[in-house]
């Protein structure tokens, strides 16, 4: 394999994480991007922009692995700035789309630049850094993940109530620009010709296809009503195009994704666990927008900033519970931090109300929302890959990510199918609140038959972090 140390490596964190910084940001603005939208495309209804956010989420998801081989094969710094140059120009596009439609193809577009670019910044980051350091630079490139989706929502209403919608997507693009110029004089071109040569196309678009059918038919429930034909259709057709996608990728090399992983029971239960509390942890984000805009009638900025407290606390809790996760395992943060994140939804079911009472009815669930996430999530990253092998760490990191992303496009689903039409009605979002609670409670109850402490992981060789592509 091709390496080529840098000089600097925190010259290269420093530059790769600005594209990591901006993906990040971008996934969680859409949430304060969705009410602006409902305002400037009034014609269109809330099941049509969901879109935005969910056809993003599942382009992302699917490319997630697919890219990581990809920049193996063709040379990472290659791919980096391909990534970086089609998420820059999509980004631009958003922000100058003229109706919906062309919206949501720009963001397809701005998801496969951002499915490039992700995997490929932490193997230049495993490249980059010697072995005994490699541990604190993922660490930190994954707290600049963590502050980008923190910050995400107050920064993305700031810039739309003082500018449009279109700001919150062309904010990227002299970012992206800087990002790119810089990559191609500071970066060093590695790759890894053993990882094969295959890419798993067919697999792709079968996983593509199956999610969007799949989220199309629980999007438009509302609209086409449950009963209906075409919504049964739809729901079936994405289910059997992924099971399609299972017996495609089974035993075959080189697959989209690597089915071989959930053959490790703890692997299999802790994605399931990711699916339920992505789309939980989705349809909280969405759902607090919603309300606080359209129940008690804040402006986007003051949305923003009132949802803030809670991501903020993920980051220290999350800390604290990573050391903890060394000495005991994963298994009791997942069942004390789904059992709080159950309790946040539970709170929001009783103490939210029609009438605006932020300090008493909001912050605490808020807090407790924070704290649960903060031990659920990193919780569930290390679980996923704490019984494997160190040479497939970064595939089954990879391949949970995914994972949580098709969570988040069904949380997005849900909320739009549970808060339907009627956005002005409270009834509707207790439901989301419930929904938020037993997506916590089935989080703990998975977490259950999990092993209580993880196999020692054995350090892999400098040529095996790199390959692994994670995310």
């Amino acid at each position: 394999m091709n390496m080529i140390k840098p000089i600097n490596p925190w010259r290269i964190f420093a530059l790769v994480s600005i594209a990591v910084f901006l993906v990040s940001l971008d996934a969680t603005i859409g949430f304060a991007v969705f009410p602006a939208l409902r305002m400037a495309f009034p014609l269109d209804t809330a099941s049509g922009l969901s879109w935005v956010l969910t056809a993003y989420t599942i382009v992302y998801a699917a490319l997630l692995v697919p890219a990581g081989r990809l920049a193996d094969l063709l040379g990472r710094k290659r791919l980096f700035m391909v990534g970086v140059g089609v998420f820059t120009l999509a980004s631009g596009l958003c922000g100058v789309a003229p109706n919906l439609e062309t919206l949501i193809a720009f963001r397809v577009l701005q998801a496969i630049g951002a499915a490039l670019l992700t995997p490929t910044s932490l193997a230049l980051i495993l490249q980059a850094f010697p072995e005994g350091k490699r541990a604190v630079a993922v660490s930190l490139w994954g707290a600049v993940g963590a502050l980008a989706a923190a910050i995400g929502p107050s920064v993305g209403a700031l810039i739309i109530e003082n500018t449009s919608w279109h700001w919150a997507f062309l904010v990227n693009v002299p970012v992206g620009i800087v990002a790119l110029l810089r990559a191609r004089v500071s970066l060093q071109e590695s790759s890894n010709p053993h990882t094969g040569r295959s890419f798993d196309a067919p697999g792709i678009l079968l996983l593509i296809a199956g999610s969007a059918l799949l989220t199309l038919g629980i999007v438009q429930s509302d609209a086409w009503g449950w009963a209906e034909p075409k919504t049964g259709a739809s729901i079936i057709a994405g289910l059997l195009i992924l099971l399609a996608f299972i017996f495609w990728a089974k035993d075959r090399p080189h697959a989209a994704v690597d089915l071989s992983l959930f053959q490790d029971r703890n692997y299999s239960i802790v994605n399931v666990a990711t699916l339920i509390f992505g789309a939980a942890f989705t349809a909280m984000f969405l759902c607090f927008f919603l309300f606080t805009t359209l129940i008690w009638g804040y402006g986007l900025a003051k949305a923003g900033l009132s949802i803030t407290p809670g991501p903020l606390l993920v980051i220290p809790v999350a800390v604290i519970s990573g050391r903890y996760a060394a000495r005991h395992g994963h298994r009791n943060l997942l069942i004390a931090g789904g059992l709080v994140y159950a309790l946040s939804g539970l709170w929001f079911y009783f103490a939210a109300a029609a009438t605006a009472d932020y300090l008493s009815a909001w912050l605490p669930g808020l807090l407790i929302s924070g704290v649960g996430v903060g031990m659920v999530l990193p919780s569930l990253s290390g679980a996923a890959v704490s019984n494997l092998a160190a040479s497939r760490f970064g595939v089954g990191s990879a391949v949970n990510a995914a994972v949580r992303q098709f969570g988040s496009a069904l949380g997005v689903a849900f909320t739009v199918a549970i808060v339907g039409g009627n956005l002005h009605g409270i009834a509707q979002f207790k439901y989301v609140f419930l929904f938020i609670a037993a997506g916590g409670l089935l989080t703990s109850l998975l977490a259950l038959p999990l092993s209580r402490r993880s196999k020692k992981i054995v350090p892999a060789a400098p040529g095996e972090a790199v390959e692994s592509t994670a995310v």
